[in-house]
């Protein structure tokens, strides 16, 4: 049994369609960001960074193992399961580079891209339009990504599954504020339409229930 605690974010996310494709057993236990449950001490001791999505394996060889952070969680059931990651080699190397530049790019700046538009106490042009132009181009390097290939590593990964959740949260809307930068993006439209009609996919990203 997987215990995931998650909230209804890109991030989560990433982790309950990666669980609904492999088929493991989990159990979703919210954790309402709004309320601030993050800061909780009993979650804590599980991700002291105070950030969803957290797992604790409950059948790891030599006793439950507690994993933050998504990235590094996606490895660790991709190695768990020996599914959606590459053993070794090019192959390997490929998915991880991918998976890497969600974390450091996509993420990040699609997220502050959001918090600009959406949460701050004020507008501000410039960092607004450095968000949004720093995701339209990684938005168009994607579509590049995927103009010789059905997804962006090769055969479908968890790169796929980090990369989904924010991509298709924020496509249309960025789309739209950059269209000189991102152009039409088909093979992006493609892709997430592709990913889109994966039942683990929908599954995972209802998840959690709240």
């Amino acid at each position: 049994m997987i215990d995931l605690y998650t909230w209804t974010t890109p991030n989560g996310r990433k982790v309950s369609i990666m669980l609904e494709e492999t088929g493991l057993d989990y159990a979703a236990h919210p954790v309402n960001l709004q309320m601030q449950e993050q800061f909780k001490p009993e979650f804590l001791l599980i991700s002291p960074n105070n950030r969803i999505p957290a797992i604790i394996d409950q059948d790891a060889e030599g006793g439950p193992v507690s994993v933050f952070e998504s990235g590094a969680i996606l490895i660790y059931l991709a190695e768990k399961t020996g599914q959606f990651l590459p053993a070794s080699g090019a192959a390997r190397a490929k998915v991880l580079e991918w998976l890497m530049w969600q974390m450091s790019g996509v993420g990040p700046m699609m997220g502050q891209a959001s918090h600009f538009i959406n949460s701050a106490p004020e507008q501000i042009p410039y960092a607004i339009n450095r968000y949004l132009e720093e995701s339209a181009r990684l938005i168009r390097l994607l579509d590049d990504q995927l103009a010789e290939r059905e997804f962006v590593a090769g055969e479908y990964s968890i790169a796929d599954m980090a990369i989904y959740p924010w991509v298709s949260a924020g496509f249309e809307a960025i789309r739209n504020a950059k269209p000189d930068m991102v152009g039409d993006a088909a093979n992006c439209v493609r892709w997430i339409d592709a990913l889109k009609a994966r039942p683990a996919v929908a599954k995972g990203m209802a998840v959690p229930e709240v």
